[in-house]
């Protein structure tokens, strides 16, 4: 069932607060329902080239689980995020992952408009574990360093 017009829906409800964490804007943004319907189809008239697929073997989950990638670069074991433990928590490696992954996109956009960024760029992420009422998502905060880029350089 719909929700009556002009009230938003679940999932817009969830777009319009997590979107700007996602796109790293600052302000709420709504997508229409013909945006999420279409947002990825329709924004582009390439074919989609999958570059990479990460592939990992998770059991056990967060507390005293373990995670191995099958190239075997990845052995990890897991603790919860506060309690004790000698192992890693699944918000430090997503935390960790996006960051590089963001800062290699920096690059992508840099190169792109003829900018050079510089050797010093460091991201600082950090990974909100996040419940309302009986409902977890995750939000994240970038907190970018470019030591060294002018205020009239070209900016990605």
């Amino acid at each position: 069932m719909l929700p009556p017009f002009g009230e938003p829906s679940t999932n817009e409800t969830f777009i319009h607060y997590t979107l700007p964490v996602l796109t790293g804007a600052r302000r709420k943004t709504r997508m229409t329902t013909y945006q999420k319907n279409n947002g990825v189809a329709g924004s582009t008239q390439e074919v989609m080239k999958v570059q990479y697929t990460a592939k990992t073997h998770t059991s056990g989950g967060r507390r005293g689980g373990v995670s191995r990638s099958d190239d075997g670069r990845l052995d990890v074991k897991f603790s919860a995020p506060i309690i004790p433990g000698t192992g890693t928590n699944p918000e430090q490696l997503f935390a960790a992952g996006w960051s590089a992954c963001f800062i290699s996109a920096m690059g992508v956009v840099a190169n792109n408009m003829k900018a050079k960024l510089p050797a010093e760029i460091a991201v600082d992420a950090e990974i909100d574990l996040c419940n309302s009422g009986d409902v977890y998502f995750l939000r994240a905060r970038f907190n970018v360093s470019l030591p060294g880029l002018s205020a009239k350089s070209p900016r990605p």
